[in-house]
């Protein structure tokens, strides 16, 4: 269900969600925490209103959606209420601020609060280059960012590391998992020996790659070289060396990855990028700080740059 209501007050919307919640049964009873979205009035509002109510079926939360529309325009206040079918696990309030309101969210939202519960906020794209200083930022306990999805990924990815505070992150470094936990259980394999070195291959504009080498650099003190492949797609390999035989795992299409070790078959593992909605959900599910992306941020300054290495065959697909 879908409830309109143009040129209104938070005032009215809490009190149509109250309507709501006694004439149709549902409760907030059940959110577990309140996301915040904070984006423009374009075509990623409903992208975003998507991947939050995929990842509410196992987070049940309140979203408030703070779209800003033109700031030309008269003071205005557009809200839309969604529940049931449109809403996945959770209600979904919509919120399109015009004129001197588009930069009034955080008033805006702070009404409509879930009351004693932990507020998230993400910013699917032009993320505010300090968001804990940024007003919606401020009020939560949790600030979710995506460096690949800004103009400049690198440099975002950059920007985060200068002005990374205690709630932070950064669904460029939840891509990784997959990675990680792949790396890791290959070392858990015998031969165990020290890694050396390592090299991690990936696109030239995919903070991801910058993430895993400044992971392996911080937690192995190792020297990694990060080198650009010409089209990616994202993460294309990454080797550890070692005395007895180096540790590979290579990604040419973007889907599945061969795992090469010492003494062990070729396996083949699932590397497939990973959805929005999944990396929201596995955020979603801690409320505390990431250490070890603080750490991994702080080794960023630890890689060494290599050169690009030669182009092979590869299908063309989106950076991760």
């Amino acid at each position: 269900m879908i409830i309109d209501l143009p040129s209104t007050t938070t005032s009215q919307v809490n009190k149509k969600l109250v309507e709501l919640r006694e004439t149709g049964g549902a409760v907030a009873l059940g959110r577990v925490l309140t996301l915040v979205i904070v984006t423009g009035d374009g075509t990623e509002v409903e992208k975003a209103i998507q991947a939050a109510n995929d990842a509410s079926r196992e987070h049940p939360c309140r979203v408030i959606v703070v779209a800003s529309g033109a700031r030309q325009a008269a003071p205005r206040l557009d809200a839309q209420i969604r529940i049931g079918g449109d809403a996945g696990a959770s209600e979904v309030i919509v919120l399109r601020l015009y004129g001197p309101l588009a930069d009034e969210g955080a008033g805006a939202v702070v009404p409509l609060l879930l009351p004693d519960a932990p507020v998230v906020a993400w910013w699917p794209t032009d993320a505010p280059d300090i968001p804990a200083r940024d007003p919606i930022g401020a009020l939560s306990h949790r600030r979710i960012t995506d460096s690949a999805a800004e103009a400049d990924p690198i440099a975002s990815l950059q920007q985060r590391a200068r002005s990374y505070v205690d709630g932070d992150t950064d669904l460029a470094w939840t891509r990784l998992t997959s990675w990680r936990a792949v790396l890791a259980a290959a070392l858990d394999l015998p031969p165990h020996e020290p890694v050396t070195a390592a090299t991690v291959t990936g696109a030239a504009d995919s903070p991801s790659t910058d993430l895993l080498a400044a992971w392996l650099a911080s937690y192995l003190d190792i020297p990694v070289r990060r080198v650009d492949h010409p089209r990616g797609p994202g993460i294309v390999s990454a080797v550890l060396e070692r005395p007895s035989g180096n540790v590979e795992i290579v990604r040419p299409d973007g889907k599945v990855g061969s795992l090469t070790q010492p003494g062990q078959p070729v396996r083949r593992v699932s590397l497939q990028r990973r959805e929005v909605r999944d990396c929201l959900a596995e955020e979603l599910r801690r409320l505390d700080a990431d250490e070890i992306y603080e750490t991994t941020l702080g080794g960023l300054d630890k890689i060494v740059r290599g050169e690009q290495q030669a182009e092979q065959p590869v299908d063309a697909g989106v950076s991760s």
